[in-house]
């Protein structure tokens, strides 16, 4: 009986695009996945694959979109952006789908931000369950779901490699866009509120992530420094990166899964 694989894809907004680059090299080599769990733009990207999307047709897509396709202004109350534009592009991907349709087990990853709670989303529809995990703070108006309010995943588990264990995953295979911004000690550019309120979060969960991420069997880190977290202008790149740290991984990764 082989080894039960899981894939743990982190957030970071933009960044998360590379993650298609690293479903393009899975699939090609065909390598099992069996479960899923994502934060913030991880739960976007393995939601669409867990609902049966292709890696190719997700980088042709994601190539189309830009930065007005995911931006919806609102008047400031509890975010800049009201996060709807986000929900119509989860629906798309996942066919409106529930977890229980979906080919691979997902988990979305989302934290209560009254409570200070991880909230892992494992039933009901996928696509609300993303517009809660995709909110950062400050930037996407936060949701209630349940009584809960809910904001970005990544606030409590950036890269959830834990819960992809807890789903029975026996080889985890961990994702993080923010590795090298967090710990190669470069200078980050900041240069408008949403850079600054991304930028804060990942100093705060950094120390935090750093344990974290070794639980992960292998961990790929495609390198987005020059990536900010709205900068879908840099679709092809964010792919091709993560094609490279994929391959960069890959003959530990066959390996690990006995390919």
């Amino acid at each position: 009986m082989r080894k039960k694989v899981g894939l743990a894809l982190g957030a970071g907004g933009a960044k998360g695009l590379s993650h298609i680059g690293i479903l393009q090299v899975i699939k090609r080599e065909n390598i099992p996945i069996d479960f899923i769990a994502g934060s913030s733009m991880g739960a976007i990207v393995g939601a669409a694959y867990a609902a049966g999307g292709d890696p190719d047709f997700m980088a042709k897509l994601a190539c189309k979109l830009n930065q007005s396709h995911f931006v919806d202004v609102t008047i400031p109350k509890m975010g800049l952006l009201k996060g709807e534009k986000v929900l119509e592009i989860a629906r798309l991907l996942t066919h409106n789908k529930d977890f229980d349709q979906l080919n691979i087990p997902l988990s979305v990853i989302a934290t209560d931000i009254e409570r200070m709670e991880r909230v892992v989303f494992k039933e009901g529809n996928i696509a609300s369950a993303i517009r809660a995990s995709i909110s950062i703070p400050g930037i996407f108006n936060p949701v209630r779901i349940d009584g809960k309010l809910l904001v970005d995943g990544a606030v409590k588990d950036r890269v959830p490699i834990s819960v992809v264990k807890e789903m029975g995953a026996d080889i985890v295979i961990g994702v993080d866009v923010n590795y090298y911004q967090q710990y190669e000690g470069d200078v980050v550019q900041v240069n408008n509120i949403y850079e600054v309120i991304s930028q804060s979060i990942n100093i705060l969960e950094s120390e935090i992530s750093k344990f974290k991420l070794k639980e992960a069997d292998i961990l790929i880190t495609p390198d987005m420094r020059k990536v900010a977290v709205l900068d879908f202008n840099k679709v092809e790149f964010c792919i091709e990166e993560g094609k490279r740290a994929a391959e960069e991984k890959l003959s530990g990764l066959l390996k690990a899964v006995g390919l």
